[in-house]
C-alpha cells in the first residue's frame, strides 16, 4: 500500500463531530425511551433486563447470572438514569441512561475509526464516509442503542486498535482494564487480536520484543480485572478457565450453525457491508485484516461452545468486523473517480494525528 499524507485535524474539529455522532446516535436510538416494553418483554429481553437492573441497584452474588459482570455500561449510565428520575415524562429514565451510556461509547468508537481511516487512506471524505456507515449499519440503533451493552466492548476493541497503529503499546493494560469491565469475550478477543497483531508485524518493528512485554502485560491486566471483579460481586474467588467452562451450553455445532443461517440480525447487518467492503480489503494493512479475520473466528467458536441466542453472533461480528468493513466499503463509494481532476487537498498537511 502507498504511503499517504494524513489529514491533519483540529482538536475543535474532532470534539465537533464527536458532539455530532453522540446526537446521531440519541435520535437513532429514541424509540428504546418510550416504545419499547423491556419490563414485561419475552426471555429473549432477559440479558436487557439484567443490564437495566445493574444502572438502578448493585450486582447480586449470583454466580449463575454472567451478565452481572458486564459492568461498564450500565455504571457510565447510572449518573444519566438519576438525572432523568422523576423529569422524563414519557421516557422511561433507565433506557435513557443506557442510550445516552451508548451513544458515548459508539460516537467515540466512531470518532477514532474516522481517525484510522483518515491515517490509511489519506482522504477525509473516505474517513467521514467510513464512520457515516457504521452509524447507519443495521446492528448500531438496533444492536447497540438497543439498551445492550456491547458499545463498551467496540470501543475497547477500536481503542485497542487505535494504541497498536500509533504504536502506543503502553495503553494496552488501559484499555484491557476497562475491556475487561465491559464484557468477559473482549479478553478472549483482545488475546487473539494482539497476538496475530504481534506475530504478523513482527519483522517490520524495531522493537519487537518490547511490543510484546506490552502485550503481554495487558493479557494479564485484563484476566486480573475480569477476575477481581467477579470475585468483589459474588466473593468467590474463580479462575477465568473455570468461569469459561461453567458457560458452556448444551446446543450442538449442527444447530448454532443452522440458527446463523437463519439469524435475521446476521443477515440485516451484514447483506450490504459485506459485499461492499470486500472488494477494497486489500488496500488495508494485512496486520489489521489478518487480526480480525483471527478474532472473528474466535467469536464463531464462542459462540458455538456457548449456544448463544440469536442475536448474540451479529453483535459479535459487527464489534469485530464492522469497523474494517465499514472503511473498506466508504474506500470503494467515496473514493474520486480516475477520470475526476485532482484538486488540491487543503487538509494534507505535515503530522499525524
Amino acid at each position: 500500500m502507498p504511503q499517504v499524507q494524513p489529514p491533519q485535524l483540529s482538536a475543535r474539529r474532532l470534539l465537533l463531530l464527536y458532539l455530532l455522532f453522540v446526537a446521531i446516535c440519541m435520535g437513532l436510538g429514541y424509540p428504546v425511551l418510550n416504545r419499547i416494553d423491556w419490563r414485561g418483554g419475552p426471555g429473549g429481553l432477559s440479558d436487557l433486563q439484567s443490564y437495566a437492573r445493574l444502572v438502578t441497584a448493585p450486582p447480586t452474588p449470583d454466580l449463575r447470572q454472567h451478565t452481572q459482570f458486564r459492568v461498564l455500561v450500565p455504571y457510565v449510565a447510572r449518573p444519566f438514569y438519576h438525572l432523568a428520575l422523576n423529569h422524563s415524562g414519557s421516557w422511561d429514565p433507565v433506557m435513557f441512561g443506557l442510550l445516552v451510556a451508548n451513544s458515548l461509547f459508539v460516537a467515540a468508537t466512531v470518532t477514532l475509526l474516522l481517525l484510522l481511516v483518515s491515517q490509511h487512506t489519506g482522504s477525509y471524505p473516505i474517513a467521514l464516509g467510513a464512520a457515516l456507515l457504521y452509524l447507519v449499519n443495521f446492528a448500531v440503533p438496533n444492536l447497540r442503542l438497543y439498551g445492550f451493552i456491547d458499545s463498551g466492548e467496540a470501543f475497547c476493541l477500536m481503542l485497542v486498535l487505535w494504541s497498536l497503529t500509533r504504536e502506543r503499546y503502553y495503553l494496552l493494560p488501559l484499555c484491557a482494564l476497562l475491556g475487561a469491565t465491559a464484557k468477559e469475550t473482549f479478553v478472549l478477543f483482545l488475546i487473539v487480536f494482539t497476538a496475530t497483531w504481534w506475530f504478523v508485524s513482527r519483522r517490520a518493528q524495531p522493537r519487537p520484543r518490547t511490543q510484546l512485554l506490552w502485550i503481554t502485560a495487558s493479557w494479564c491486566v485484563a484476566i486480573a480485572t475480569l477476575t477481581l471483579l467477579q470475585w468483589s460481586i459474588t466473593g468467590v474467588f474463580r479462575s477465568p478457565i473455570r468461569f469459561g467452562l461453567e458457560l458452556h451450553g448444551h446446543a450442538g455445532l449442527p444447530h448454532q450453525v443452522l440458527l446463523w443461517l437463519r439469524d435475521r440480525n446476521l443477515w440485516y447487518t451484514f447483506m450490504w457491508l459485506l459485499p461492499l467492503g470486500i472488494p477494497r480489503l486489500s488496500r488495508f494493512p494485512v496486520r489489521w485484516r489478518l487480526a480480525t479475520l483471527a478474532t472473528c473466528i474466535c467469536a464463531f467458536a464462542l459462540d458455538a461452545y456457548y449456544g448463544a441466542a440469536p442475536g448474540t453472533m451479529a453483535r459479535a461480528q459487527f464489534t469485530l468486523s464492522g469497523p474494517l468493513l465499514s472503511a473498506s466499503a466508504a474506500w470503494l463509494l467515496f473514493e474520486p473517480p480516475l477520470s475526476a481532476p485532482k484538486q488540491p487537498n487543503r487538509y494534507h498537511q505535515t503530522g499525524v494525528i
